[in-house]
């Protein structure tokens, strides 16, 4: 089962490429970010003419976030527990919930996709919603791996953290100045796997970015960021037996400025016989 999370920025301009790489890759579920449309405006049949399912969840044409499943999509959310909204200028408890969360369960694996807050900047608003956002995410991911510790259970997506300073080389991005590298915001990296998580591609993949911003050359300087992550319980961490970030998918024609992060579990699917067969 081949399992991937990519932060397409903008489904609509870049479907073409996405749908290309899954079915070159071999994928089953790719988990996306930043879609930036409603529902009724993703490119549905490019992905089904693939042999994929889709499960979306879109307000605007701002966030947003889709799983797209080989295999059936089963006991789709929209929003987690405890979930903060975001309405810029107001405060409360009853504030509207933007478009960042996606969970559903596949072949027994329970799977979230997730487009973080930004944080904009340590002294904005939003880095206090984002810094919000990640501790209800967290008593998500420990509610989830004390309840059922057998289920493969899986965070999958865009963190804007860069949890260690080896995975911050962009110039820009500054301790104390900005935000994604923060004591806070790394605090709560840690703070996700104490509840039972642990990234699943590092120990495979321990260097490399997933993220260079499209301003001042920063690709082919490789002033990356590596924001993106696939953070696993212990039973999806097991099944884990290769992972890869796909570097290359940041060069060509208009791409994202994010790359799929992939992994490979050792699982066989129920549909493993029936699955389509595409051929690039």
């Amino acid at each position: 089962m081949r399992i991937a999370t990519w932060n397409v920025n903008s489904i609509r301009t870049r479907y073409g490429r996405v749908v290309d790489w899954m079915v070159r890759e071999d994928v089953d579920v790719l988990a996306m970010q930043e879609i930036k449309c409603k529902p009724e405006q993703f490119p549905h049949d490019a992905f089904e003419s693939a042999g994929y399912e889709l499960a979306i969840h879109g307000l605007n044409q701002w966030n947003g976030v889709a799983i797209a499943s080989r295999l059936p999509i089963a006991d789709v959310e929209t929003e987690f527990p405890g979930m903060p909204g975001f309405l810029k200028g107001h405060e409360g408890p009853e504030l509207p919930k933007e478009a960042r969360a996606i969970g559903a369960t596949i072949d027994g694996v329970r799977l979230w996709s997730l487009y973080v807050p930004n944080g904009r900047s340590l002294g904005d608003p939003h880095y206090t919603y984002k810094l919000d956002w990640l501790a209800a995410l967290t008593e998500l991911a420990r509610t989830e791996t004390d309840a059922s510790p057998e289920r493969p259970f899986a965070l999958m997506g865009d963190f804007n953290i860069a949890p260690f300073d080896d995975d911050n080389g962009d110039p820009t991005v500054v301790e104390g100045v900005t935000t994604h590298v923060s004591p806070a915001e790394r605090a709560a990296f840690r703070e996700l796997e104490s509840a039972g998580l642990q990234d699943v591609v590092r120990p495979i993949v321990p260097t490399g970015f997933t993220y260079w911003d499209y301003k001042q050359l920063r690709f082919p300087r490789n002033e990356g960021l590596r924001i993106d992550f696939i953070l696993g319980s212990a039973s999806f961490a097991e099944l884990v037996t290769e992972a890869s970030i796909h570097r290359n998918e940041r060069k060509g024609d208009a791409p994202s400025d994010h790359v799929p992060v992939l992994v490979r579990l050792d699982r066989e699917t129920s549909d493993d016989g029936d699955l389509p067969m595409i051929f690039g």
